[in-house]
């Protein structure tokens, strides 16, 4: 398999960071320091290097470097960038994203040096999938989390779904004001319902499609140290697409949207209803078959990073090459026999993985196979591997 990486990162007024350049090559990068010395901003300014609003969700104009927030007033507008030059079998490609000057929140994207049409592009030449302790609680909270965990390991298996996204929330937001408002010609109820179907339909299928082949990788990769899972899509248009071809499941969308604005009906179907369902699946455990809300916070972990990988072990299938992962505070939670299968799955993957840390020690195992820095006081500089 070919191997990628993040070869050259270069940050500019980019949350703790004025301005960093770091040169890495294609190997695993460990990086470790105190807490708020910039570990997690440096992955989530790598995170903008794929569509949507990175690992943090933030909103672009609040990740500027010297914004300030003063009472009464909204966070000041100040321009970033991240550029990153991707190295590949075929050559190195530049990428780069940011926020202009006045340009709201609305970011511009440029692949070697030419302007892209959106984020969306940035998929193409690369996926990254990430892990954060925010992560943690995926299973404990609401679905709108798990939805976003989704069609994130989704837009970098295809770099289509995120436009897809994008269009079925604009016209759901349309609709919802519509409906708020009291009034809207017909006409435009139509116009914005068939948008919903046609998009929904199709971003659901996407979900529907890699959640079976998540669950056909998980259940053919028993022998790892990390539970398998059984993974599966709980929503009337998830249910819509098992029984009936997607132009009818497009229907029903349809129709289930009608009947909502004419009150027969209570909310309308939609994949922002959806829900993922996750079980663990450990033969002769306690915990086998138990909901992952139910598992500890050590076996939620670790389906969380077996579901990860069995994502980054079809990318590689379908790419040719693994994803970036960026896996924040990765190590807590895991035990030592769990920490080195998780060092042997990413080497074993040939991914470059951004790993954060405070203590070098637990990385220890990686010895030369990984490079590792130290963060302080927003920048970052070489550590000898701890060996």
């Amino acid at each position: 398999m070919a191997k990628i990486g993040i070869t050259r990162l270069t940050l500019t007024d980019f949350r703790s960071y004025g301005y960093l350049r770091l040169d890495t090559d294609t190997r695993p990068v460990v990086i470790c320091g105190r807490n708020g010395a910039g570990k997690t901003n440096l992955l989530e300014a790598l995170s903008f290097l794929a569509p949507g609003r990175g690992l943090r969700g933030a909103r672009l104009s609040d990740v500027g470097r010297n914004a300030r927030v003063s009472e009464g007033l909204t966070a000041a507008h100040v321009p970033w960038g991240v550029a990153g030059q991707l190295s590949t079998p075929h050559g190195a490609i530049d990428l780069g994203t940011g926020l202009a000057a006045g340009g709201g929140e609305r970011r511009t994207v440029k692949i070697n040096g030419q302007p892209a049409k959106g984020a969306g592009a940035l998929a193409t030449h690369l996926g990254i999938v990430w892990l954060t302790p925010a992560m943690d609680r995926l299973f404990l909270e609401g679905p709108a989390g798990r939805r976003k965990f989704l069609d994130r390991l989704v837009t970098a298996f295809d770099a289509d779904h995120a436009g897809r996204i994008a269009a079925y929330d604009h016209a759901y937001r349309q609709r919802l004001r519509l409906l708020k408002t009291g009034g809207g010609d017909p006409a435009w109820f139509a116009a914005l319902e068939d948008t919903m179907a046609r998009h929904g339909v199709a971003l659901a299928a996407g979900r529907c499609d890699l959640v079976g082949r998540l669950s056909r990788e998980l259940a053919g990769n028993r022998a790892s140290p990390f539970p398998a899972a059984t993974l599966a899509l709980v929503g009337a248009i998830d249910a819509w697409l098992q029984e009936m071809p997607a132009v009818d499941a497009e229907d029903a969308v349809r129709r289930s949207l009608w009947d909502e604005r004419r009150g027969i009906s209570g909310a309308g179907a939609g994949p922002h209803r959806s829900d993922l369902g996750v079980a663990m699946v450990a033969p002769g455990h306690a915990s086998h078959g138990q909901p992952a809300a139910l598992c500890s916070t050590g076996e939620q972990k670790a389906l969380l990073i077996a579901i990860l990988f069995a994502a980054a072990r079809l990318q590689r299938a379908k790419r040719g090459h693994a994803p970036v992962l960026l896996l924040d505070e990765i190590a807590a939670h895991l035990d030592k026999d769990r920490r080195a299968a998780l060092f042997a799955e990413i080497l074993a993957l040939g991914a470059q993985a951004w790993m954060t840390g405070t203590d070098m020690g637990v990385f220890r195992e990686l010895g030369d196979s990984a490079q590792f820095l130290t963060a302080e006081n927003g920048d970052l500089g070489p550590e000898k591997s701890p060996v």
